[in-house]
């Protein structure tokens, strides 16, 4: 069975890294990446082409709205 690739936006680091923690106890989800701003996320998606994108919906530079 194919893993569900993730993408986490959130621009603090302990919660990023909390939500990653939590993904690998899931044996069908992988992380696949990280960024720290809704503009660095659009770069991550084209590059790593995730099936999901949780993201915080305030954050500088590009909220997860925007």
């Amino acid at each position: 069975m194919q893993k569900i690739k993730v993408l986490v936006v959130d621009d603090h680091t302990i919660v990023r890294d909390g939500i990653c923690a939590l993904l690998t106890l899931a044996g069908d989800i992988e992380g696949v990446g990280e960024a720290t701003n809704g503009s660095e996320a659009i770069d991550r998606v084209r590059e790593l082409n995730p099936d999901v994108v949780l993201m915080d919906i305030s954050m500088p530079i590009m909220g997860g709205l925007e």
